[in-house]
């Protein structure tokens, strides 16, 4: 699928484990974590943006997939992308987490595996790709030295727009 880059959004963001004292999934701030995502998510559709890049990651990347196909029933317009950092990815999902991630790649419009096989940089060549194919940026954040971090930097210096959603300010 070509992705037309002005009109695309990708996302990054932390697995919930590593949220500095995470509260359960259920927490209120968890919840208006997720209320966010899915905030910036239909701002952009408003805006005018129709495709929306997943690294299909546990926890932020497979919440904003969720919504994405959720929203896809009121604007068949917009496409999902899925950005697998390797082919073989879903092996490391287990239980729940696997269902849905099988769900989200069924009911995607497109999956990219950005490398054929696990490396120690396929994680950052799917980020970049992400970037590299989007014009904006939305991402939960808490720790700036982390994938997440590096990421954000990386779509900083490419000058895309990027939408942040800053954890501490919920926990």
């Amino acid at each position: 699928m070509e992705i037309i880059k002005e009109k695309a959004v990708c996302f990054t963001g932390h697995r919930p484990e590593t949220f500095c004292q995470t509260p359960g999934l259920d927490s209120p701030a968890i919840k208006m974590i997720k209320s966010m995502l899915y905030y910036q998510i239909q701002l952009a559709i408003d805006e005018g943006f129709e495709y929306f890049i997943s690294g299909v990651a546990r926890g932020v990347d497979i919440w904003a997939a969720n919504y994405v196909i959720d929203l896809k029933k009121k604007y068949p317009r917009i496409k999902l992308i899925c950005a697998k950092p390797f082919c073989d990815h879903s092996k490391g999902f287990r239980g729940s987490e696997l269902y849905d991630l099988n769900n989200i790649l069924k009911k995607s419009d497109d999956v990219v595996c950005v490398s054929e096989h696990y490396s120690r940089g396929c994680y950052m060549r799917r980020n970049r790709f992400m970037v590299d194919n989007s014009s904006r940026l939305i991402a939960v954040v808490e720790n700036y030295q982390s994938g997440t971090g590096q990421t954000i930097s990386y779509a900083y210096k490419q000058g895309i727009d990027i939408r942040t959603i800053n954890v501490k300010d919920y926990i």
